[in-house]
């Protein structure tokens, strides 16, 4: 998580209001969120899904942009959607991995 800024830290603490349904865990726990930028009002988010056609994508994209557009700072946000580097277990939070009963 980059949070070098105070903007970032209100992104990501935005962005982890924003949980998968079907796990039932926030997307920044589970290591989807891999960037968050903001030029002159527009949000960039660089983040992965879980899997290539994930059927939440749409759900998602529509949440993030809710939460991000909420923000003072922020006049349009568009989602950079990458496969690389490419998501695993490993990306998530400790916390997490209890939650969904991962351990390792």
């Amino acid at each position: 998580m980059t949070t070098t800024n105070p903007f970032n830290e209100k992104a990501y603490t935005a962005l982890a209001t924003v949980t998968d349904p079907e796990l039932g865990v926030d997307i920044v726990a589970l290591g989807l969120i891999y960037d968050v930028s903001l030029t002159k009002g527009d949000c960039v988010v660089t983040m992965t899904l879980t899997i290539a056609g994930c059927p939440l994508t749409e759900y998602l994209n529509q949440a993030i942009k809710m939460v991000l557009n909420k923000l003072p700072e922020v006049t349009s946000v568009s989602i950079n959607l990458v496969w690389e580097p490419a998501w695993s277990v490993n990306k998530m939070s400790r916390q997490a991995k209890l939650e969904l009963g991962i351990h390792g």
